[in-house]
This record gives structure tokens, C-alpha cells and sequence, in this order.
């Protein structure tokens, strides 16, 4: 476990490091250097004000994502489980549109409040459609109604976003989902509950472990399965409220980077504190490879985030839907 973390942790730094020199204009480590160290001009700005904001937030919001997906993939023992395929995404964009158009929010704070607001109904409304209709034990059935909410929630927000054009030039370049173009202020929105989120999983970490058995089981030890599932769906969705309200919509992340955390330990049942911890760098690492991806393969554009991350989410996701046997996840 200690060689993994430090492994992944060295290859997280690399990636950081990495992502202040590329794009469209490679830097020289020299120019980095000075522009860190308080140098002037146009490179020094460059690396300043766009490339140290898009990896700090690349890092926050894929932790964050990564560990919304792990925690909503824990509680309900779905393998297909996280924020953007169950449309907790696509929620806190709409509520965050809602705020801009309808109730004229313009603050930090008010974006991010919308966001977590958005984040906590969507998920409550998308786990009890699933559970309603047996989604507990058919995965396909919780992916369905997530896609569902989604589509809804998406369609909503376009046509928010085509009655109020002001509002569609001001949220289209966040919608779309990447860590360009972003103030550094945002983190104050997204590191807090980064935090928040941290803390709680490893609180309920024990607990996890022991969801690991069916209901009655659980109940049997004299576990609260009702109120750590509702802690956990809480703190994943305020993550993902979090990462959406720095980074917008960002699909598939959620999804990989619990599946490949768990390929790293290379064990059927690690500990859930082992795997959070895994989970918050194989996101933030994976976060910070895609956006690197996405600023060269189309040079001189930029590709969405997104269909960067496709590249991985949906083979995996394929993958999981197809096996024969399922296995309860942590």
C-alpha cells in the first residue's frame, strides 16, 4: 500500500508539473521557473493566470469526483454508479443555471449553494426512481434511471440557457465541463468540500466495510444501514456539487477512477479506507492526464474534457455492465 500511494503520488506531481509546461505553447522549464517565482511578461502570465488555476482545479475536482463515484458505488453496490452517468451532474448545472437566469446569482457562494442543492435533489430523486423499480440488485436499472434524470435535467437547462441569452454567453464555456478558463477563486468553493467530503468517508470507512454484506446481515451487527447510506449519498453528492461548481459537467471520471483504484490493489475486498485514499489520486490523476490530452490532441483547439475521458469511462463501463458476475464493491 505504501509503495502504490507513493507511486501514484510521484506520477501525480510529474502529471502537475507537466500540465504547467504543455499546450498550445510548450514551455521551457526555465520560463516556469521565473514565471512561479514572480517573473513578468507574456509567458509568465500565461502560466500564471491559466495553466497553475486549470491544474490546481484539475487536481480538486478529480479527487472530488472520484470520490462521489466511489462512495455512491459503495452504498448501493452498483458498479456503474457516479455523478455524471445517475445525472447528479447534470443537477447541480441546471440548479446553477436556475440561479443565473431566474434568481440573478452572480456570487461564488451563491453558484456554489445552487450547485449543492442541485447535487442533493438529483441524487435523492434518481436513488428512489432506482429503488422503486429493484435498481438495488440491477445495476442497468440505476444507469436507466440516471440517464433518464439526466436527459430531463440537460433539456431543461438548453432551454433556460436559449431563453436567456445574456445568461448563455456567461454559463456556456462552463457547461461544456473542463478546467480552462477558470478563476483560482473557484477552489474556495470546491476545496471546502473536498475537505468535507474527505473527512466524512474516512469517518464512515468502517461502516462501509461492513456494508459490504447484504442488509440483513449488516443490521444483524448492529449497523444503521438506513443513516450511513444517507451520510454517504450526502457527502458524494456535495462532492460532485463541489467539482461541478469549479469545473462544470465532467462525465466518466466518477466511474474510473474507483474501478481502477481497486484494479491497483490488486485484492477483492480492500479496505474502504485504503481505497478512498487511492481513489482521491487516481482521480485527481486522471483529471490532470485528460486535460493535459485534451489541450494537444486537436491542437490548436481544445478538446471537450469529456470525450476525453470517454476514452477510458466507456470501455470500462461496457466492461461492468457485461460481466456474468457481480460482485459486491466497496
Amino acid at each position: 500500500m505504501t509503495r502504490l500511494v507513493t507511486g501514484l503520488s510521484l506520477a501525480l506531481c510529474a502529471a502537475a508539473v507537466f500540465s504547467l509546461h504543455a499546450g498550445l505553447t510548450f514551455f521551457a522549464p526555465s520560463t516556469v521557473w521565473l514565471a512561479l517565482g514572480g517573473g513578468e511578461g507574456a509567458d509568465a502570465l500565461i502560466v500564471t493566470t491559466l495553466r497553475v488555476p486549470r491544474t490546481l482545479i484539475g487536481l480538486a475536482a478529480g479527487a472530488a469526483l472520484g470520490l462521489s463515484g466511489l462512495l455512491m458505488q459503495s452504498v448501493t453496490r452498483n458498479p456503474v454508479a457516479e455523478p455524471g452517468l445517475l445525472g447528479i451532474n447534470a443537477g447541480a448545472a441546471l440548479f446553477v443555471t436556475l440561479g443565473v437566469t431566474v434568481f440573478g446569482v452572480s456570487t461564488l457562494a451563491g453558484i456554489g449553494a445552487a450547485a449543492v442543492l442541485g447535487a442533493l435533489l438529483t441524487t435523492g430523486l434518481v436513488f428512489t426512481i432506482s429503488l422503486s423499480a429493484g435498481g438495488a440488485a440491477n445495476p442497468a436499472t440505476t444507469l436507466l434511471a440516471g440517464f433518464t434524470v439526466a436527459a430531463l435535467l440537460a433539456s431543461f437547462t438548453q432551454t433556460l440557457l436559449l431563453i436567456d441569452e445574456t445568461a448563455l454567453e456567461t454559463l456556456l464555456f462552463w457547461l461544456s465541463g473542463s478546467f480552462a478558463d477558470r478563476p483560482l477563486q473557484l477552489l474556495r468553493l470546491g476545496v471546502p468540500m473536498l475537505i468535507l467530503g474527505v473527512a466524512g468517508s474516512l469517518y464512515l470507512s468502517t461502516a462501509l466495510d461492513v456494508l459490504r454484506l447484504d442488509d440483513t446481515s449488516a443490521h444483524a451487527v448492529g449497523l444503521n444501514v438506513a443513516g450511513v447510506r444517507l451520510a454517504a449519498l450526502t457527502f458524494a453528492a456535495l462532492l460532485a456539487a463541489g467539482a461541478v461548481a469549479m469545473a462544470g459537467p465532467i462525465m466518466f471520471l466518477g466511474l474510473a477512477a474507483p474501478h481502477i483504484a481497486r484494479m491497483l490493489v490488486g485484492r477483492a475486498l480492500p479496505p474502504t479506507w485504503q481505497l478512498i485514499v487511492l481513489t482521491l489520486l487516481t482521480g485527481a490523476l486522471l483529471a490532470i492526464i485528460a486535460d493535459i490530452l485534451a489541450r494537444i490532441i486537436v491542437a490548436p483547439g481544445e478538446a471537450p474534457m469529456s470525450a476525453v475521458l470517454a476514452l477510458v469511462g466507456v470501455p470500462m463501463l461496457i466492461h461492468v455492465l457485461r460481466r456474468r458476475e457481480r460482485p459486491a464493491v466497496s
